[in-house]
This record gives structure tokens, sequence and C-alpha cells, in this order.
């Protein structure tokens, strides 16, 4: 059986994710909704970024709390940015942070992660996820690479997991290609595509405004959407090279992918003693994350298959024509918001 007639199997599963994607507020390739950034500016001077996403009740359940020792000096200062209500305050920590625990109240009682980040003097730095289950954590005052490692790897599968746009240009490649071989050249070509930009944006080797890059990834969802409603309809013309040479479509798409990467990889920062490790580990989580997403599909195509659970004919008119919906939302709202 080859992987286009398995494919036939996941039209319910791109209607799902079409219909998520068009009621949610997508914010592309942003990380989870808080994010507490803490900077020492002085010795046992701390400069603190709070940012929560307004979405979901969160700015008025989430608070982060630091120890006895540490006082808020100066008055605050608040603003928003995207989706999202960022504060920032002064603090001053007798003995400093290290060895002493910070936690945000209100995280057990939610469904959300929460990434802290330390950055001493010294330029070391210690990142840390907070989760419902984990709320609070000692702050170390070096981070092992053991620990980077693990941190990077979480948030890398993680990124690639809740971003709904990025997921649908996989499986449109998914449905696009016709054989496991094709399937398995068109990923690769991805992949390399897209960690060749996000290690050059990250290394601030090429400097690309994200506004625009995230309109023309939408674009590229759009592309593929019209490459498949045409294959559906028997209009495409009988040499195509999304069709003949599907790995370069993904190859091209890919670098502006990797760029969308880049821009939320900005966000958190990354460890400056440990920065090859950090990046290459960021990666793989996002590699991780697609496979997942991959085998996650064609395992749902295998039991639909087994289910003998009936799908309409023009199924994939269907999925093309609703994918192309959905992107072109995206392409407008970004575009508006990027001018």
């Amino acid at each position: 059986m080859t992987v286009q007639r398995v494919y036939r199997w996941v039209a319910g599963i791109i209607c799902v994710l079409s219909v998520v994607a068009s009621v949610r507020p997508v914010a592309a390739h942003e990380f989870s909704p808080g994010f507490l950034g803490v900077t020492e500016t002085a010795p046992d001077a701390y400069t603190v970024q709070w940012k929560v996403s307004l979405t979901g009740g969160l700015v008025d359940t989430l608070s982060p709390q630091f120890p006895e020792t540490c006082t808020f000096t100066g008055e605050p200062r608040g603003y928003v940015m995207g989706d999202a209500r960022v504060q920032e305050r002064d603090m001053a920590c007798d003995g400093g942070l290290a060895g002493q625990e910070i936690a945000v109240g209100g995280l057990g009682a939610t469904l959300t992660d929460v990434l802290m980040r330390v950055d001493y003097l010294s330029g070391q730095s210690y990142t840390q996820v907070l989760t419902p289950a984990e709320p609070a954590a000692i702050v170390a005052a070096r981070q092992t690479t053991a620990a980077v490692i693990g941190t990077y790897l979480v948030l890398g599968t993680e990124h690639i997991l809740i971003g709904i746009d990025h997921l649908l240009f996989v499986l449109a490649l998914l449905l696009l290609v016709g054989s496991v071989k094709r399937l398995i050249v068109t990923v690769t070509a991805f992949t390399v595509a897209h960690s060749i930009t996000l290690g050059a944006a990250t290394l601030g080797l090429v400097n690309v405004p994200q506004a625009p890059v995230e309109a023309v990834i939408a674009l590229s969802i759009l592309f593929l959407a019209v490459e498949l409603g045409q294959q559906a309809l028997g209009t495409k013309s009988k040499r195509d090279i999304a069709l003949e040479f599907p790995w370069i479509v993904a190859f091209v798409f890919g670098l502006l992918h990797g760029f969308g990467f880049a821009g939320a990889l900005a966000d958190v920062g990354l460890p400056a003693h440990a920065l090859p490790m950090a990046l290459l580990f960021f990666n793989v989580g996002v590699e991780i994350g697609q496979l997942l997403f991959v085998f996650a599909v064609l395992g749902a195509a295998w039991a639909w298959r087994r289910a003998s659970l009936p799908i309409p004919r023009p199924w994939r008119a269907a999925v093309a024509y609703g994918l192309g919906s959905v992107a072109a939302f995206w392409v407008i709202e970004r575009t508006v918001g990027a001018v």
C-alpha cells in the first residue's frame, strides 16, 4: 500500500486542524503563554520581566513569586505586546538568587507552562520550564550541559507541536507526495532547510523582520493548498515542479519556516556558555516534534482504514479548500499586521 493511498484517510484530521486554527488566535511561532525573565544588572540587583497571555484569564491567575530576601524597587512598568501583557520591575535580592527558589503562583491550576530565564552579570544563565506539576525551581548559579540539553530539547518539541501553521504545512506536504521514498526525501529537505536559517538567524548572521516572515509562511501553506486543489480536480499540468520535485518546494519554504523558528527562539535566548549545544538540541527537539506529528497522522490514517470508516469521494478537494481558506485568512491577517 502506497503512502498516497493511506492519506485518503486523513481528511478528518486536516478538517479538525483547520477548524482549530481558524477559531483560535494564532500567534504563529510563540512559545508558552508565560515568560519570566530575570536579568542581573548589578550585584544582587535585577530587572524582572513578566510576560503572560491575555487570553484564558491567565493574567489574573498567574503571578511570579520570589524569595523573602527579594524586594521590589521603583515603579512597575507595563505594556501590551501582541496578545500578551508585559510587566517590568526592578528588584534587589540580599545575597543574590543563586540557590533560591522562584515559583509561579496559580500555575498548578492551569494547563500551561512558564519559561523562566535568569541571566547573570558573569554571562552565565539559567533556563527552566515551569509546569503545573512543577511550578517552582531552585535557581542554579550555572546550568549544567545536561540541563541545557534537556531544557532546549523540550522547548523545541513543544514549539513545533503548538505551531498549528507549521503542522498544517507539514500535513500538506504529506498529502502532496505519493510514496515512502518521496516522503523521506521531502521531509529531509524541509529539515535541512529550516536548520540552515534557524542557525544563521540565531547566530546573528542574518536578520529578517518577523512580521513579513510570518505572512510568507502563511502564503507557503496557501501555495500547497492550491497545488492540492489542482491535483484533486485533475487540472495539474503533466510537468509540475511541486509534484515532480516536492523536495524543492519543501526546501525553499523550509528556509522561511526556519526564520520563524528563530524568531521564537530569540524570545527565549541562548545561554552564552553553551550556545552551540542549546541551538543543536532545540533543533533536535523541533525534529522530534515533527516526526511525532507525522507518525500520528500515519497512525490515525491506518486506524481509520482498519475501522473501515467511510469518507466522501471528493475528500482531497475538500481538504484543499479548507486548508486554503485558513491559509488565505492568515495571509491577510498577518499582512495587515505587518503594515
